[in-house]
């Protein structure tokens, strides 16, 4: 999408954070599409979901999304990790999209992965890092960052990644904030939970299969019943990312 067009979300976020900081702050950004209409929207919107289609089929849920927010000139990073280590999720027929909503460059501390990794799943080891903006601080030990890529967007441009893909980001270094949204992610039709409960939005194609709960998008900000459902998805969710954890965060 166009600069401006993004810039229009990016306002009513920004809004909406000033609006409901209980409900946006740094410690719970997870499934702001299930209580605002407008991130469900972008969900949804047919130039995400096209690409994800013409990968992993059209019939389409999606499982979570996260808001990756960096103030300026914060210590907030993402250790070298793989998304579907903890999701609880097979096969691997899944994409996570990751929409700028400002600019994404090194200095501001974009997503960096590691060409070839999504072949092999490594170990990770948890951390839980203070500035760490992983559930766990999950890290993957060893990487040769010299490999590393970065992905450099512009403010509507994304970039697509296989679960499996080993990725990461450093601080944000800039005056601004660097924001984006991760819709993490969106499953293929042969997609099944292997443990706890999973709460999608069906997106596209054929409904998602039984062993989800599916959970419906907004009508209003935070009418009661997407706050519930919300809360229901955070909660299990939780309970999925930190199944056999020593310790957890708020989501």
């Amino acid at each position: 999408m166009g600069e401006d067009e993004a810039g229009e979300l990016l306002r009513l976020l920004e809004e909406a954070e000033a609006g409901f900081p209980m409900e946006l702050n740094a410690e719970h950004r997870n499934n702001a599409h299930l209580a605002f209409p407008f991130l469900a929207d972008l969900a949804l919107d047919a130039r995400i979901v096209d690409h994800a289609e013409s990968l992993i089929g059209p019939d389409i849920s999606l499982s979570s999304t996260v808001l990756f927010i960096k103030e300026p000139g914060s210590s907030s990073f993402v250790s070298w990790h793989q998304d579907a280590f903890y999701l609880g999720l097979e096969p691997d027929n899944f994409v996570t999209a990751w929409i700028a909503l400002t600019p994404s460059a090194r200095q501001s501390g974009c997503v960096s992965v590691i060409p070839d990794s999504h072949e092999t799943r490594v170990e990770h080891i948890d951390t839980f890092g203070e500035d760490n903006i992983l559930t766990r601080g999950q890290t993957v030990a060893g990487i040769n960052e010299a490999s590393a890529v970065d992905l450099v967007l512009r403010p509507g441009q994304m970039s697509l990644h296989h679960p499996w893909l080993v990725h990461g980001s450093q601080p944000n270094r800039t005056d601004r904030r660097r924001v984006g949204v991760a819709l993490q992610g969106f499953l293929g039709a042969d997609v099944r939970p292997t443990r706890g409960e999973h709460h999608v939005l069906a997106v596209r194609g054929a409904p998602p299969h039984t062993s989800f709960v599916t959970v419906p998008a907004p009508v209003a900000d935070l009418d009661p019943a997407a706050v519930t459902a919300r809360a229901a998805a955070n909660d299990a969710l939780s309970a999925v990312l930190y199944d056999g954890a020593e310790r957890t965060r708020s989501l």
